[in-house]
């Protein structure tokens, strides 16, 4: 199979490049990203060696040049991980999210149509349900987003079955919990964490730090999707859940134990606008339909990513451009912190 990878320089899909590299050795991957400030070739450091493995440099939302893409490796299946995916940013500038996240998925339906792509999956994110005090969602659940960047990630699914029922493309989406794990670029909560307490940097919790997220790791999302990709029913969606339910305050003062840091490094800052209190997922679906389950308990999961950041504190210090340093120095002014 031809597979075309977008965001593949990313968190997830560069941890899915590798995935698809190991398990299907015979498959022509062709990766696009337009190595924004969390894209990171260093990501996929060794795949250049492999012989069926092509990197491109693109902006999906570059018709042209994607159509070009389309026209010379005519991939018979494509995965879309790329997104604009903060939600801090997504606030402050919306703009951007709704350009990439739903013009850019816009232009991949379009010349996945017009060239016969067999399928088409596209990854979204349990953000799309808003917030759940008791329960689960399923994928049947009202939409109900409450930040810039879930709005596009919703408006996204929305357009993916359209394409599906209007034009018949074959089409499947799913929408995961929050994933964690190698590669994830030190602006999200559990690399942020793990990075500031190395450093003695003040660790910002918004509100009471009781919110509620589901934890999934990286490589169970990825087998996730390798399985929905092969065995999913075209024009379904598919909740990814980890069944790894935790207040935020706890997963920062488990890593804080692990690194041996002390929790004065926790700093209670003003909640976030639109701030979701519990996400969950149901996942009855993908386990019945395709026979998936997570396979990673969040303390097996978190130990191996804290091991992986602090076994590269290269990769790690390579992630701090000027982009992000100019974000996070507003970021920590706006919540009274020292960004230094």
């Amino acid at each position: 199979m031809k597979v075309l990878v977008t965001g593949g320089c990313g968190f997830i899909g560069s941890n899915f490049i590798h995935y698809l590299a190991r398990k299907h050795p015979t498959y022509k991957i062709i990766n696009i990203d337009k190595l924004t400030y969390a894209g990171n070739l260093g990501n996929l450091k060794g795949l250049n060696k492999k012989k069926d493995y092509w990197f491109i440099k693109a902006d999906i939302c570059d018709k042209p040049v994607m159509k070009k893409v389309f026209q010379k490796y005519r991939p018979e299946a494509v995965v879309n991980f790329a997104a604009e995916s903060h939600v801090d940013r997504s606030i402050s500038r919306p703009a951007i999210f709704l350009k990439t996240n739903v013009l850019g998925a816009a232009t991949l339906l379009d010349l996945s149509i017009g060239f016969g792509v067999e399928k088409f999956l596209h990854i979204s994110t349990d953000e799309v349900y808003g917030s759940i005090l008791r329960g689960k969602f399923t994928e049947n659940s009202m939409l109900h987003p409450s930040s810039p960047y879930s709005a596009s990630k919703a408006a996204a699914d929305a357009l993916v079955l359209a394409y599906h029922t209007t034009y018949g493309l074959p089409a499947l989406i799913t929408r995961s919990s929050n994933n964690y794990g190698p590669y994830q670029f030190p602006e999200k909560f559990i690399p942020l964490i793990i990075h500031n307490a190395l450093h003695a940097k003040k660790i910002p919790l918004y509100g009471d730090g009781k919110n509620v997220r589901d934890w999934l790791y990286v490589e169970d999302n990825c087998e996730a999707i390798d399985m929905v990709l092969h065995k999913g029913r075209i024009g379904e969606i598919y909740n990814v859940g980890g069944h790894n339910e935790y207040q935020n305050i706890a997963v920062i003062r488990g890593i804080l134990k692990a690194l041996r840091k002390p929790a004065s490094l926790i700093a209670f800052v003003r909640d976030r606008a639109g701030h979701d209190r519990r996400y969950a997922l149901s996942i009855t679906k993908i386990k019945r339909d395709i026979g998936w389950t997570p396979r990673t308990p969040f303390a097996t999961g978190l130990r191996k990513t804290i091991q992986w950041y602090t076994n590269n504190p290269g990769w790690l210090k390579n992630t701090q451009t000027g982009a992000y340093r100019s974000f996070y120095k507003k970021y920590y002014s706006k919540l009274g912190l020292s960004g230094s």
